[in-house]
């Protein structure tokens, strides 16, 4: 038998909805927690005490609820397991339970085909090709009036530059938030480099 143990004396954190970040972060929190009970839960009861605790949490984090009920059927339906939304089948949830455990994350996937694929992992000695067709465009994320901003930059720049024939039509274009700083980035204490740890750190005239 497989559980999740939390140390009584930690204190759990999960991002608070009222931070300063993209939705779809947020949305991705419950059903990543789902995902990771499911794995480590190798019992229906265990990971229902589990589904509980994650929800409650999520809710004193003002989560709200209408949306934690979308992402909980989300993680049931994109993984076949939609019974377990209705009825306690211990069946159901084993086959679940076996599929995630056995199924490679997306990071395991990325390594795996990197060791194999000489065009992913090239040798060290030959220089990375440059994606001419990709443009990262970063931005400052803000709650607010400028939470459509990436909606309306698409729809922009679709209308001016994505006319036919234009070369902007080779162009993929990603747009990456940059979200703010909060007091924790300010006040933190980081750990000193490796010089200035182990004395080696030359003094420049």
């Amino acid at each position: 038998r497989t559980f999740i143990y939390h140390k009584p004396s930690a204190d759990p954190y999960y991002l608070p909805y009222t931070s300063d970040h993209p939705h779809r972060i947020h949305r991705n929190i419950p059903y990543v927690a789902l995902l990771r009970a499911a794995r480590f839960c190798s019992n229906l009861h265990d990971f229902h005490l589990e589904r509980i605790r994650i929800e409650l949490t999520l809710l004193l984090n003002q989560y709200p609820p209408k949306m934690l009920s979308n992402q909980f059927h989300r993680f049931f339906q994109m993984n076949k397991a939609d019974l377990l939304i209705r009825t306690f089948d211990e069946q159901a949830y084993n086959q679940l339970h076996q599929r995630l455990l056995n199924s490679q994350t997306k990071q395991k996937v990325t390594i795996l085909s990197s060791n194999t694929d000489p065009v992913i992992n090239p040798p060290a000695l030959e220089q990375k090709l440059f994606d001419k067709s990709l443009m990262l465009v970063k931005y400052p994320f803000e709650t607010g009036p400028n939470l459509t901003f990436a909606t309306r930059f698409y729809t922009w720049w679709k209308k001016h530059y994505q006319y036919p024939g234009s070369p902007a039509n080779r162009i993929n274009i990603r747009l990456i938030p940059q979200c703010n700083k909060t007091l924790q980035n300010y006040l933190i204490r980081k750990k000193p480099n490796q010089p200035l740890l182990t004395g080696t750190e030359t003094i420049r005239n």
